[in-house]
This record gives structure tokens, C-alpha cells and sequence, in this order.
């Protein structure tokens, strides 16, 4: 909130409360609308009315639930789709069996009743402010003396500043009292539209079902990289190695100048496939992330990046779990790569957080944005990874900039082993 009542967010909030006083109408009529289709249901062309009735109903309550999640911040679960029918009185008989319009319509009649309340306030405090502090200056004298301003009688010079005051007083308290009014809207919405708790953990099972079955399959993939990897590297110059130094030693006694050429090939291919190992380690686990933990991670991301990488770490002095870890760890680099490689970005700012329930991660960088999440591989990728601990990608990339990405991993402290709490690359 800004400082100041007569600040942005004090109009913004008084704007919101009209949008609301506005909508209460087109929510009044819909709600008319599906009680009048229910009504007629006896007659039978209830049945014919009641399915686009319900429709509109919904649009008008999806509405709602997007702006009280962006007003809030807090996602809202959205209640299934309308079922449908192969004709007029079955589709009926299907929205009446359907539990979400129930919701819709209950809704429907209450939020002119609670939401015009809770919109009227504020609205009639700064409107009777205005008429106190910029009408009556000018009008008292033509009124007479029946003219009150509240409760004060404007009838000189002195009762018109006293009424000037109120007016101002009114307004400020109008404008205090929006944002506290949206909210509270916000929440009323919350309660009155989001899905209910058992519809929740019933989509919750079948996510994390179809993600333990997308993880399963990941990790197949993975082990079958790894195998490869070993073969085609590690292994193959090991073997190589093991040869060329049976040749080295068999030519030891009779021709020593070839087998030290041979002993020094030796060295550097067994350099090589240590550092293949190294690789191959570095991608399945980072040293640096078991070592250090995720902060000094993300830090060493950020020196290795060509880009200008600030990182904010405010993370528990308590490890997080190392599998929590390895995957925000591999998301940031995965971010990292597609601001270098797609996004002509030259500063990233990394910011990582726990509020004791959930590992929070912002990656924002200022390239070009355009960034979608269902095109491409990579933060497809992401988002398999994080759907395996049922955490989720928020991405905000408008054309022209910023991209920020906001990780959000369920999960709590474990590990008594520290890590940083702050850290800038």
C-alpha cells in the first residue's frame, strides 16, 4: 500500500469499488435470469432456458474469480466445466445435478447484497466528500438557511470551512477505507466461488497421479542417459586406457622412449575421463549443491553466466531437502539459459525465499520478453520437474519485458547443515 491516503492505490482501490457497483447489476440480472429458468422448469421450457442461463451465470463468476485472484494474489480453483446434453431437458438435468451452479447461482444472489454493500461504502463517502468540499463553497449562499451538510448548518463563512473540512475528512476516509473494502471482497469471493475442499483434493490426487507417472517416466529416461553417457565416455576411454597402457608396458624394456609417449598419452586420456565423470556427476548432482547448499548454488550459476547475475538468498539457516533443492537448483539454470540463448537479456536478478512452508524462487531478467511456457522444451521442463513436488510456474513475460518466472516448491527445513543467507554475483 502507498504511503498516503490520497495515494495511487487509494484511487485505484476507489475505481475497483465502482467497477464492483457497476457489475453488481449484470450479476443481479444473471442470477434473475437462472432463478426464473428454474421457475419455469414445471412448464418445461425451464429446461430449454436454464442451460444458457447457467452459461452466462458462469462467464460472470469466472470473471469474478480472476479478479479476485489478481486482487488478492491468491489463486482461486475454479469449479469443473457445465456438463452438457444431447438435448434441451437432458442438458437441464444435467446443470441441475451439477454443484458448481449451485454455487454460481447462491453467489449470484448474494454478491449484489454483499458486494454492493461492501463497494456502496467507500464510493458514498468519497462522493459526499467531494459534494462537501468542492460543491458547497460555492452553493451555500444560494441555499438559505435549510441548507445542513451533514450535520452541520451552512449558514456563514465559518460553517462552510467547518462543512469543507468534513468533506475533506470524508474523502480521505473514503479512500482509506477502498483497498480495505477489495479485499474483503476478495476473500467474500474466495468463499463463495473457489471449488470446494474435497473437489480440490480430488484434482490434487489426479495431478500428482499424472505427475508420479511423468516422474517415473523422467527418471527412466534419465538412468538411460546416464548408462549411455558411461558407455559412449567414461567407459569407452577407460578401456582405452587399460590397452594403451598394456602396450606401454610390453614396449617398457625394449623401446622406452615409445612406451613413455605411451604413459603420457596414459595421463591425459585418464584426465579426460575423470573429467567426464565429473560431468556426469555435475549433471545428476552438483557438487557445489551438496556441499554448500542451494544458495551458493544459484551464486555459482550466476559467476558462470556470461550475464550480469544479482542473486538474493534469504533462505533458513536448516538445509532443504536435497531433492527440493536439485530441482529449484536445475530450474534456475534452465532460466538462466533461456535468458542468455532467447532473450538478449543482459542483467538477471535472482531472488530466493522460505516462509516455512513453501521455497519461493523469482527469476526476473529484462530481455525481450515473449516468453511462452508451452512452447519449447525447456520450461516445459521446468514444469514437469516441479510438478513432481507438486509445486508450480507462474510466468509473466509481456512483449517488449520483463520476464519474471516465479517457482513455488511446497516443502520445509530439514537438514540441521547451514547454508547462506544472502549472496550477490
Amino acid at each position: 500500500m502507498r504511503a498516503g491516503f490520497f495515494g495511487r492505490d487509494g484511487w485505484t482501490a476507489l475505481g475497483r469499488c465502482q467497477l464492483l457497483s457497476l457489475y453488481g447489476f449484470l450479476v443481479a440480472g444473471a442470477g434473475m435470469l437462472a432463478g426464473g429458468a428454474l421457475v419455469l422448469l414445471p412448464a418445461g421450457v425451464g429446461f430449454r432456458l436454464l442451460p444458457p442461463a447457467a452459461g452466462l451465470l458462469r462467464r460472470l463468476s469466472d470473471r469474478y474469480r480472476a479478479r479476485a485472484a489478481r486482487w488478492s494474489g491468491r489463486p482461486l480453483s475454479p469449479p469443473d466445466p457445465l456438463p452438457h446434453g444431447a438435448s434441451a431437458r437432458r442438458a437441464g438435468a444435467a446443470v441441475l445435478g451439477d454443484d458448481g451452479f449451485w454455487r454460481d447461482l447462491r453467489w449470484a444472489w448474494l454478491e449484489p447484497w454483499t458486494g454492493g454493500l461492501l463497494a456502496a461504502l467507500p464510493l458514498t463517502l468519497v462522493e459526499y466528500g467531494v459534494f462537501g468540499a468542492l460543491v458547497q463553497p460555492f452553493v451555500w449562499r444560494r441555499l438559505g438557511d435549510g441548507n445542513w451538510y451533514a450535520f452541520v448548518p451552512v449558514t456563514s463563512t465559518a460553517t462552510m470551512v467547518t462543512a469543507l473540512l468534513l468533506g475533506l475528512a470524508l474523502i480521505v476516509a473514503g479512500l482509506g477505507l477502498a483497498p480495505v473494502m477489495t479485499a474483503l471482497h476478495a476473500r467474500l469471493t474466495h468463499r463463495f466461488l473457489a471449488a470446494p475442499r474435497s473437489v480440490e483434493l480430488t484434482r490434487r490426487v489426479a495431478r500428482l497421479t499424472d505427475t508420479r507417472a511423468a516422474a517415473q517416466d523422467v527418471h527412466a529416461a534419465e538412468l538411460t542417459r546416464i548408462e549411455r553417457d558411461l558407455h559412449d565416455g567414461a567407459q569407452a576411454r577407460l578401456v582405452a586406457l587399460g590397452l594403451t597402457l598394456d602396450q606401454a608396458t610390453r614396449l617398457l624394456e625394449s623401446d622406452p622412449g615409445r612406451s613413455r609417449a605411451l604413459l603420457l598419452d596414459v595421463r591425459a586420456a585418464s584426465e579426460r575421463a575423470l573429467q567426464d565423470l565429473r560431468d556426469l556427476v555435475h549433471g545428476i548432482h552438483p557438487p557445489v549443491l551438496a556441499d554448500r547448499g542451494l544458495a551458493d548454488a544459484v551464486r555459482s550459476l550466476a559467476l558462470d553466466s556470461h550475464l550480469d547475475v544479482a542473486v538474493d538468498a534469504r533462505l533458513p539457516p536448516a538445509r532443504l531437502p536435497a531433492p527440493v533443492e536439485a530441482a529449484a537448483y536445475f530450474a534456475v539454470s534452465e532460466l538462466l539459459a533461456n535468458a542468455a540463448k532467447h532473450a538478449d537479456a543482459t542483467r538477471v536478478d535472482i531472488a530466493l525465499a522460505h516462509d516455512g512452508r513453501h521455497l519461493r524462487v523469482s527469476v526476473t531478467d529484462d530481455g525481450r520478453g515473449g516468453a511462452d511456457a508451452s512452447a519449447g522444451t525447456g520450461l516445459l521442463g521446468v514444469r514437469r520437474r516441479l510438478d513432481t513436488f507438486d509445486g508450480t510456474l507462474a510466468l509473466h513475460s509481456p512483449p517488449g519485458g520483463p520476464t519474471t518466472a516465479t517457482l513455488e516448491i511446497p516443502c520445509a527445513s530439514s537438514s540441521p547443515k547451514t547454508s547462506s543467507s544472502s549472496v550477490t554475483g
